[in-house]
């Protein structure tokens, strides 16, 4: 699996003051009529773009052959049971969620992250998914996990984390989840070891869960948001991180601070209850101590600042007369920050990263390359949305003005990059197009359904030089390097492995692309 973290103190800053003219933009794809507020009528949706909505619905695929327990109507004909006893030294049912990566691992900090990215998905673009029959897949694949969520935090101050399995044992084996034997022990985090990271994502999942959920199923929203509480209280007041705490998981996933996810946290639980505490809590001193305003961050599974920036800024174009004057200076600093991110990733700013491959291709570790460009790109059409509909025409990066559109197409670039129009002239999501992967550092993939290899014997499937006999159709692998190369190899797991969390960004990205014009609408 491999080094895959990026430290928060080397993300790249592009801070630059930017106003916003408001000035009606002429020239739109339809035309918007909005209050400042949110808007609960159905917006009409452009036409369907039929490369993004493809690769949506492959996308989708992903979750379910990384799905863990008792499989419901399963669609993957190589996939099976699996995980079935996770949880029963605990007396807990931890059969359900996914496998994290080309592993049979579930790690609850990514596992966490990819709902509440999902659930942002669903409720920023839900009405595009369902216009292509993808909301009610991406609706089940969030379920499984929220399922698992719920289980694994059986008491307030109590939640079992990274990890169902032992990486280092699971890690020398080379075996699909159906035939494992060896032992799944769990950690825990509580108040005598405090992980307020993965307490304070696991509520962001939950809370934002909570409002995918609210009119379909209630009662089960209900479940998810007393849980979302009770964890953001946990992981405040027992404040500490999981990587630190515990320090043998720091090897997978490290956390590099815990005060950006309990913003982000937070964020989410104003949006599920309108609760001004919530407000209160981002834009105070917590605010100020974490929040890293004017210091543009790049999103990842390891660090929300962008993405709370952005999240935050919703509130401020559609509630903007809404909102205390208490609460007013500290949700513009969030804005400035959001609007300083966008124009470093538009690449005609003249506060524009460098770091970029020559194709333009946003690019920061060799690790799974494509989590930034992906995720830039989601924040990117969120933005260029958000302008769009309440008709704000212009973004300023210093003496230039840039349009919603500008956003939209630098985002579509990242898209299209990573489905093909690259210099390789290959797709990184598997099953899509006429060239990609076929070694992919999978597990499950890379070994035929009818094998009965073990723990050991499994490994000449690794080292095969054949393609992989099951495909993991909607992976998306790691990415190319800096120089714009790729080597399509099983053992080259930074750039063949794919996880669930960058395909959770990837469908918010296609799901924001499907149609010609987006327009968000109440999470509510």
């Amino acid at each position: 699996m491999g080094e895959k973290s990026i430290s928060k103190g080397r993300c790249c800053s592009w801070f630059i003051t930017i106003a916003i003219l408001a000035i009606v933009e002429g020239a739109v794809v339809y035309t918007v009529k909005m209050m400042i507020g949110y808007s609960d009528k159905p917006i009409p949706l452009g036409i369907i773009q039929q490369n993004y909505s493809s690769a949506l619905k492959t996308s989708m695929q992903f979750f379910n052959i990384q799905k863990s327990g008792k499989l419901v109507d399963n669609k993957i004909p190589w996939r099976g049971d699996s995980g079935l006893k996770d949880g029963i030294q605990a007396s807990l049912d931890l059969s359900k969620g996914l496998y994290d990566a080309g592993d049979n691992m579930k790690f609850g900090f990514p596992m966490a992250f990819t709902a509440t990215v999902l659930s942002w998905s669903i409720l920023e673009y839900g009405d595009q998914m369902d216009r292509v029959g993808q909301l009610e897949p991406a609706q089940d694949s969030l379920k499984w996990i929220t399922d698992f969520l719920i289980n694994a935090h059986p008491a307030e101050n109590t939640l079992y984390i990274q990890k169902v399995g032992d990486p280092a044992v699971d890690h020398a084996c080379w075996q699909r989840p159906e035939d494992m034997t060896e032992m799944r022990p769990l950690i825990q985090v509580n108040t005598s070891c405090p992980g307020s990271d993965i307490a304070a994502e696991t509520a962001a999942a939950m809370a934002s869960a909570s409002l995918v959920f609210k009119k379909a199923d209630s009662t089960y929203s209900s479940t998810l948001l007393k849980h979302a509480k009770q964890l953001f209280t946990f992981a405040d007041k027992n404040r500490g991180s999981y990587s630190e705490n515990i320090p043998e998981v720091a090897t997978y996933y490290n956390s590099t601070g815990y005060g950006d996810e309990l913003l982000w946290a937070a964020s989410w639980l104003y949006h599920a209850t309108g609760d001004d505490s919530y407000l209160e809590y981002v834009t105070g001193p917590n605010g100020e101590d974490y929040a890293n305003w004017g210091s543009p961050t790049w999103f990842c599974w390891d660090s929300k600042h962008a993405a709370t920036q952005v999240l935050l800024s919703r509130l401020s174009f559609f509630k903007g007369r809404d909102i205390s004057n208490a609460y007013s200076s500290g949700l513009q600093n969030y804005r400035k920050t959001a609007e300083a991110v966008m124009c470093g990733l538009l690449p005609d700013s003249p506060t524009a990263t460098k770091s970029r491959t020559e194709s333009g291709l946003i690019w920061v570790s060799e690790w799974s390359s494509l989590q930034h460009p992906i995720a830039s790109a989601f924040l990117a059409v969120l933005y260029s949305d958000y302008m769009l509909t309440t008709q704000t025409p212009q973004l300023k990066c210093g003496s230039d003005s840039f349009r919603p559109s500008d956003l939209r197409n630098f985002a579509k670039s990242q898209a299209d990059y990573v489905l093909g129009k690259n210099p390789m002239k290959m797709s990184f999501l598997v099953g899509y197009g006429d060239k990609f992967p076929e070694f992919v550092h999978h597990r499950g993939a890379s070994i035929p359904m009818d094998s009965t290899a073990n723990c050991k014997d499994g490994f000449k499937w690794l080292d095969s030089t054949d393609p992989n006999p099951n495909v993991a159709t909607g992976a998306l692998v790691g990415g190319p390097f800096l120089n714009e190369t790729f080597i399509d190899s099983r053992n080259n797991l930074m750039q063949t492995e794919p996880t669930t969390y960058n395909n959770a960004i990837l469908v918010g990205l296609l799901s924001s692309l499907v149609t010609t014009s987006s327009a968000v609408q109440s999470f509510t």
